[in-house]
């Protein structure tokens, strides 16, 4: 009686050349970042940087440890996250209504948007005298801040994605007589969603950079204290510590964000950039 031996399918080596060059962009990201610490680390070593304001990257490291360790670091992080958290919350689900609402109806539009674009251009530090005069020193003030940072690219983006709706897809809906549920549900949002994904992921980059501001308001913890504490004390290797820390917290997050949009406009074809020749 003949054995028959059942043959194991052999890798072919597609999908570590697939992870290889998913991996490849990220590599060289690192690199670039390995060849500027080695340069940094040095200069410094060598006596070209000032010690005292520029640390070499070693020390910076140090000072990251040591914070670590204490458990100060984990701190500061809880306590700005926190505050990024609801002040972003409560800026994306306005944005987001409002932003509909502008784009579905013109009278609306034509209404507030002339306030939105007077209130647009002013930086979110200028309004902390108010933040204080209205909320307090707690924390309220500071997530109203941060609030602010995050509020008006989400709202841009979303009405101008709802604007950018083709006009084909609009006929279309009309000659088939679609309900405007229908048509706002399956139509308009889903076409919209790829820039309004794009919207919330400028106004989050802007809800970690207001939270250095907003921890200007008698703040006791946060990455933004730890910084100010290390310029009010001239210890540049905290600030970078700080700004290291809230770079990591802000790529963190934007790559969750990444994650979420990719799920959700897996119909959309990417443009991945020209090689070089």
């Amino acid at each position: 009686m003949a054995v028959v031996s059942e043959r194991q399918p052999q890798a072919t080596g597609w999908g570590n050349r697939f992870s290889l060059a998913a991996a490849r962009p990220t590599l060289k990201g690192l690199s670039l970042i390995m060849a500027i610490l080695v340069l940094w680390q040095v200069a410094s070593s060598l006596g070209w940087l000032s010690r005292v304001l520029l640390p070499a990257p070693l020390y910076v490291a140090e000072t990251i440890a040591y914070l670590i360790q204490s458990g100060e670091l984990f701190g500061h992080v809880s306590a700005s996250a926190l505050r990024v958290v609801q002040g972003y919350a409560i800026a994306a689900v306005l944005a987001l209504a409002l932003g509909i609402a502008m784009g579905l109806f013109r009278t609306l539009t034509s209404l507030i948007d002339l306030l939105i674009q007077i209130l647009k251009p002013v930086p979110p530090i200028a309004w902390i005298p108010l933040a204080i005069l209205w909320f307090g020193i707690g924390e309220e003030s500071k997530i109203f801040i941060i609030f602010l940072g995050a509020f008006f690219p989400i709202l841009v983006s979303t009405v101008d994605a709802i604007r950018q709706t083709d006009r084909r897809y609009v006929e279309l809906a009309k000659a088939l007589q679609l309900p405007r549920r229908l048509f706002i549900l399956r139509i308009m949002l889903p076409g919209a969603l790829p820039q309004i994904m794009s919207g919330l992921r400028l106004g989050l980059a802007l809800a970690w950079m207001c939270v250095v501001a907003a921890e200007l308001i008698a703040a006791s913890q946060g990455i933004g204290f730890l910084i100010m504490d290390g310029r009010a004390v001239s210890q540049a290797d905290l600030v970078l510590a700080g700004m290291l820390t809230l770079g990591i917290l802000g790529k963190l997050t934007d790559d969750a964000l990444r994650i979420v949009e990719r799920r959700f406009t897996r119909w959309r074809p990417d443009f991945k950039g020209l090689g070089v020749q």
